[in-house]
């Protein structure tokens, strides 16, 4: 039992590594290219997205060990699809600039919501889609992972804005650059205690679970949940704590040359 816990777990963090720094990297690579083209390898890669739905739905009667593992890659698969389309500036929202000073905070949450309104609404399209085509059956492993991810991301996202200690925003793209001007560096804000509460809950649930069932794919899906959970409270504690998180996938994405480095390039080649 404690071997297979272990595996999931490690399974979980790896394969969240992974998806986001796949996006990176795209993300880093294309961060040039046009809106046009962007578009265009959003469209092309939205097979990810169908496996990710088709996974959902096949593996929600899957109940062997595989199926728990493939639910959570598909809920993966879903959530890394619209993330790109995000990062890239594909759907985002009809706000694309910074944030005015001196207006009251009312306008300030309302012209937030408007940098991001497309994108919240697809993520809420996901997740009703996640959740229509696994309900039915028995393994809810990619639902419940998808639902952890989202209110994760939600609860992350007013903190941003509420105002945390500490903002990581090297990996925002020049597209999104506005974002920047939403976020908030200041004292823990009121609500940074309610979220810390509310994914410490989910992941003592997960705990409770994961040690109340026998058969070995609710071991793993358990143990795939608690993972995520885990990392999703440790996302927010970062921004509390000044730990360099951005190192997990700096080493792996290709460096961006500012306008000196193309400057000299100009340069040399005269």
């Amino acid at each position: 039992m404690a071997g297979s816990i272990f595996i999931a777990m490690l399974a979980a963090v790896f394969f969240w590594w992974f998806s986001t720094g796949s996006i990176l990297l795209v993300v880093r690579l294309t961060e040039n290219f046009s809106r046009l083209s962007k578009l265009k390898i959003c469209i092309m890669s939205s097979p990810i997205l169908l496996v990710g739905l088709w996974g959902v739905w096949t593996t929600s009667s899957n109940l062997t060990d595989v199926g728990s593992y493939l639910a959570f890659i598909s809920a993966l698969l879903v959530w890394a699809w619209i993330e790109l389309t995000f990062l890239t500036g594909v759907i985002t929202g009809p706000n694309k600039l910074d944030c005015p000073n001196n207006i009251t905070f009312f306008e300030k949450f309302i012209r937030a919501w408007g940098t991001l309104a497309y994108h919240e609404i697809s993520l809420l399209a996901a997740l009703g889609a996640v959740v229509y085509l696994g309900y039915s059956q028995e393994n809810h492993f990619g639902i419940w992972t998808f639902i952890i991810l989202y209110f994760a991301r939600i609860f992350a996202k007013l903190n941003l804005f509420l105002g945390v200690p500490h903002i990581n925003v090297e990996f925002i793209p020049k597209t999104l650059s506005h974002l920047k001007s939403y976020f908030k560096i200041s004292k823990l804000n009121w609500f940074f205690s309610i979220s810390v509460t509310l994914l410490t809950l989910a992941t003592v649930c997960w705990v409770e679970r994961l040690f109340a069932v026998q058969n070995s794919f609710e071991i793993i899906g358990f143990s795939l949940l608690f993972a995520i959970s885990l990392m999703a409270l440790l996302e927010h504690w970062f921004m509390v704590l000044p730990i360099p998180d951005a190192r997990l996938w700096r080493w792996m994405l290709p460096k961006t040359k500012s306008k000196q480095d193309y400057l000299s390039e100009d340069y040399n080649g005269l």
